[in-house]
This record gives structure tokens, C-alpha cells and sequence, in this order.
């Protein structure tokens, strides 16, 4: 019994003190700064992009929500286009080496963001254009 009573303050203590512990800020955006600071902006314009894309794809749901059919068929196609978009990728930027930056040099993480916001971006405009002008 004592030693779990002491084995819970030791666990306590490490939590206690894991949690005061400061975190590295994250890298914040600086379109002239570093290549971190580059790759994030590139990041926060990926992530902009996907929220949209989200935000288009749930809207569109919502107006076809009584057509179970082609919100189903919706469904598949998202879940193929991320499988396509993915895939895209990786052949694009192919790299026998687990680090890509060895083969794609440091410039990798820019480029990759930019290519997956691209993608990201005409997907978010095709449902837009189904969103907004219906289907064929």
C-alpha cells in the first residue's frame, strides 16, 4: 500500500512537472524569414485552403442532403479524390531516401505545401461549381 500511495506521487510530480515545462513556440510565418519560417507560411496556406475545401464539402452535403444517393457517391469520390491527391504526391515528389529533403533539397517542404494547396484548391473549386450551379 505504501509504495502505490508513493508509486501516485511520483506520477503526479512527473505530470506536474512535464506540464510547467514551456513549449517551443511553434514556427510562426515569415514569408521573407527562414526556410521554417517559409514552410510555415506555405503550411497556414494548406491549412487555409483545406478548411475551405471542408467547409465547401459540408455545405454541399447539407443542400443535397435529401439525395442519399449522391451524397453517398459524394462520399466515395472525397474519400478517392484524398487516395488521388495523396498519391499525386508522393509521385511527384518520389524520393528512394526516407528523408525527401535528400532528394528535393531544403526548398521540399515549400514545394510539397504548394502542390497539395493546389490540389486542395481546384478540388474545393469543383465542388464550389456543383455547390453553387448544381449538378449536370
Amino acid at each position: 500500500m505504501k509504495w502505490a500511495a508513493l508509486a501516485m506521487i511520483g506520477i503526479g510530480a512527473a505530470s506536474i512537472s512535464t506540464a510547467d515545462t514551456p513549449r517551443e513556440p511553434p514556427v510562426k510565418c515569415n514569408d521573407g524569414g527562414t526556410t521554417l519560417e517559409m514552410a510555415a507560411c506555405a503550411r497556414d496556406a494548406f491549412e487555409e485552403s483545406d478548411r475551405r475545401l471542408n467547409a465547401t464539402y459540408h455545405e454541399l452535403i447539407g443542400k443535397e442532403a435529401t439525395n442519399t444517393v449522391f451524397v453517398k457517391k459524394l462520399r466515395e469520390a472525397q474519400t478517392a479524390w484524398i487516395k488521388f491527391r495523396d498519391a499525386e504526391l508522393a509521385a511527384t515528389f518520389a524520393c528512394e531516401e526516407a528523408n525527401h529533403s535528400l532528394c528535393w533539397g531544403s526548398m521540399y517542404p515549400l514545394d510539397f505545401l504548394a502542390l497539395k494547396k493546389r490540389l486542395t484548391d481546384e478540388r474545393e473549386s469543383r465542388l464550389r461549381e456543383m455547390l453553387e450551379r448544381g449538378r449536370p
